[in-house]
Order: structure tokens, then C-alpha cells, then sequence
């Protein structure tokens, strides 16, 4: 922990959960994950998140906690032989814990040499993973893991991560720092743990004299003194994909141009970027313009089909759509509106009218009476309940303020003006 060889990040590194700064609701006091850990029931995990939020540091944690032999491998080299090395080297009682970083970089045949082991609990994985586990897991094994979602750091957190390495680190804690301002530390970290205490390392380096001071102007000159180091880890990556969707969702086809550009040149895999579209389509466009998600979609399979270089034509093409399409993400809030209301009302029932009566009895104790099939009506459609009782006119989808969802908010205003209303 305290080797000065080591950068300020792996100084840093946590050596207990109560160490860890955020992810409480993982690894915080009764977290699920974390009463999984300390009653050495790991099951085989997927991490997803961000870089820099703590995904290598909660598998090597868990296999601290739980005494288990640790195997770590990166998906950007290892391959299935080294894989089935893992695999079948003797162990003791509990099942080894394996480590691969980037498991979305694993191809099919990587992945199906970890499945036999995960079905038979010869091991116990733990993948960590920036892309999402759907579009990068195949679902055999997908299905025999759990997914638990890292979130990026918030400002309180990561301030408390600067503050921690101040007073703890040995390098740092010999030398006076007066903080003046987070502000430039936290926007340019993004919620990345590793990025702002490398940052802050090169800051407190780069200052000689009794009192090194952190402010707002230092850190930015730093930034840009040092940005083709970042370059090299990859990080740039996320800040020039965040780049590209904002132009996108912003309607600027020129910023969504040039950052594509920028990951053309950069060797970027075109599917991430179509992928990256597809969603945006979804989220951002919606039903302001239905025909972004088939477009996006298309690029998609595309992309797949061609590759580059004839694939960044199509990129380019559906991403001046986008761009320019009008935007809504009325379901993308409806739907988090949504889950959030279902997590707290789990305990309703279906109403009787709704539920299927595939025998007798159910038909006997009400199951599906007074349902009223919209076809037999005028116009395909009459008002029932389609909710429980408790939260009858809970109004979760708000159209948006465009031409289509216009059109759907008037639809809705004749069918339900007075039930939701619209």
C-alpha cells in the first residue's frame, strides 16, 4: 500500500469493504452483495460500471473476505488455453474465485470454455465489464451469473476520496496541501476514482516547496500538460463516445461527425459506435421519430455485415439522422418512473379482471370477470382499470412537446382525458 513505486490509485486501494469509498447500496452495512460476501456465498458475478469505480478492487476484496484462491486474468490476453489452465488446476473446499477484466473483449469461444465450469461451480467468476453485459455476454452465460450495476462516484464521494488520500497516503500526508477548490478535480476525473488521484498525484508532483496548492487553474494546466498520458489507458475513449452522444442528442451533426471521426482514426470497433446509436435512437429520439430506432438498428446489422472501411458511410449517414431527428425521451423517464413505482408497490395484486382463468376454479373465484376486450368495442378500445386499484390515474408516460408525440398525446386525451388525465 505504501510502495512509492506504485501510482497514487493503487496506494490507494482499498483493503477492507468498509474501506471503499461509494457502491453502498452494493457493499454497504445488510447490502445483498455484501452479506453474499461475508457468508462466502458468491455467486458467479458480472461487475458492470464505468472505469475507475472500484470493479477489481471489490473482486480482489471479495476474495480477501472469503479466503478463496484468486485467479486473474485480462481479457485482452488471455486466451482459452489459458482459461482451462485456471480451470482445471486443483483446489481446495470452496471453488476459486476467477477474475477476468474486460470480459466483454472475450469472443464466443472464450466465453463457452468458462460456461461448463460456472454450470458445474468448478469455479466462481467474476467478470468486470464496461459495455453492457447484454450486447457483450453471450446468454448462456449471462443467465449463470448475477449482474450487479457500479455507479460512477458523485461529487461528495470522490471530494472524500481527495480528502482520504491527503491524510492517509504516505507520500502525500509529508507534504502541506491546501485545497482551494474541487471543482476542476471532480469535472475532469468524470466520477473516476483512478483518474482523479492520478491526477492529484501529478498535481502535488509537479509543485515544489513548503505548501503545494490545489485550485481550479493548476489542476487545468496539469490536465493539459498531461492529456496524451491519459490517452494512453484508454480513457479518452469514454470522454470522446460521451462526446459523440451528446452532439447527437444536442442535434449537431458536425460535433457528431467529428468525435465519430475521431474514433475512426482511433481504431474504434464500428458495432460500439453503431450500438452506442441504437440506444440514443431509443432514448433520446423515441417516438418523436419511430423510425430512428429501425434506422439505428439497420446500421447495426450493417455494420456487422461490411465492416470498415464501407461501414463508416452508413455511421455517418445514420448518425446526421439522428442528429437531426426531433428528440424525446419521455419513455426513457417514463420507464425509470415506472421502476421506481413497481419496487415500491411489489405487493399488489393483479386485479381479478386482468389475470388469465385457465381452470374451473379460477373462473369460479373471479379470475378475468369483467374483463372487456377492447375489440369487441367501437373503435377497438373501451376504458377499464389496467392498474392496480391503489394506484388508479397514475399517469407515468408524459408525452413530449413534438409533432408525433403530439399526435399521441391527443389519441391519449380522447381514450383517457378523464382516467390519467391527459
Amino acid at each position: 500500500m505504501n510502495d512509492f513505486a506504485a501510482p497514487l490509485p493503487e496506494r490507494m486501494r482499498p483493503r477492507s469493504l468498509d474501506d471503499v469509498i461509494g457502491q453502498r447500496k452494493l457493499i454497504g452495512p445488510n447490502a445483498p452483495l455484501r452479506r453474499a460476501i461475508e457468508a462466502n456465498r458468491v455467486p458467479s458475478i458480472i461487475l458492470w460500471g464505468p472505469p475507475g469505480v472500484g470493479k477489481t478492487t471489490l473482486a480482489q476484496l471479495i476474495a480477501e473476505v472469503t479466503k478463496r484462491p484468486f485467479h486473474s486474468l485480462s481479457a485482452i490476453s488471455a486466451g482459452v488455453k489459458d482459461i482451462r489452465e485456471v480451470i482445471n488446476r486443483p483446489h481446495g473446499l470452496f471453488p476459486p474465485l476467477v477474475f477476468i477484466d474486460e470480459i466483454h473483449r472475450f469472443n464466443k469461444s472464450q466465453q463457452d470454455a468458462l460456461l461448463g465450469a460456472v454450470e458445474r461451480g468448478t469455479i466462481t467468476l467474476i467478470g468486470a465489464t464496461t459495455e453492457n453485459p447484454s450486447f457483450e455476454v453471450n446468454a448462456a452465460l449471462l443467465s449463470r451469473c448475477q449482474v450487479y450495476i457500479l455507479e460512477s462516484l458523485g461529487a461528495e464521494e470522490l471530494k472524500q476520496l481527495v480528502d482520504k488520500a491527503i491524510q492517509e497516503d504516505v507520500f502525500l500526508r509529508n507534504r502541506t496541501i491546501r485545497v482551494e477548490s474541487y471543482d476542476a478535480l471532480m469535472r475532469l476525473s468524470g466520477g473516476d476514482a483512478r483518474k482523479l488521484l492520478n491526477l492529484l498525484e501529478l498535481v502535488v508532483m509537479g509543485q515544489y516547496g513548503d505548501e503545494v496548492v490545489i485550485n481550479d487553474e493548476i489542476v487545468s494546466e496539469v490536465a493539459q500538460r498531461t492529456i496524451a498520458r491519459y490517452d494512453k489507458s484508454g480513457e479518452q475513449h469514454y470522454d470522446i463516445i460521451s462526446a459523440f452522444i451528446k452532439s447527437m442528442r444536442g442535434g449537431d451533426p458536425n460535433g457528431a461527425l467529428y468525435w465519430m471521426a475521431r474514433m475512426i482514426q482511433a481504431g474504434e470497433d464500428p458495432e460500439f459506435i453503431a450500438r452506442r446509436m441504437l440506444i440514443l435512437a431509443s432514448e433520446d429520439i423515441g417516438n418523436a421519430n419511430p423510425t430512428a430506432l429501425i434506422m439505428a438498428n439497420n446500421a447495426m446489422q450493417a455494420v456487422k455485415t461490411i465492416g470498415f472501411p464501407e461501414s463508416r458511410i452508413i455511421l455517418a449517414q445514420v448518425a446526421v439522422y439522428l442528429a437531426t431527428s426531433p428528440k424525446s425521451n419521455a419513455s426513457y423517464v417514463a420507464i425509470g418512473d415506472a421502476l421506481d413505482l413497481a419496487e415500491k408497490t411489489a405487493h399488489l395484486p393483479v386485479p381479478l379482471h386482468l389475470r388469465n382463468a385457465p381452470t374451473k376454479l379460477m373462473k369460479q373465484i373471479g379470475y378475468g370477470n369483467d374483463y372487456r376486450y377492447a375489440h369487441d368495442y367501437e373503435g377497438n378500445f373501451t376504458p377499464q382499470d389496467f392498474l392496480p386499484e391503489e394506484l388508479r390515474g397514475t399517469r407515468l408516460y408524459e408525452p413530449g412537446a413534438n409533432a408525433r408525440e403530439g399526435e399521441i398525446r391527443k389519441q391519449l386525451q380522447r381514450w383517457w382525458g378523464d382516467w390519467y388525465g391527459y
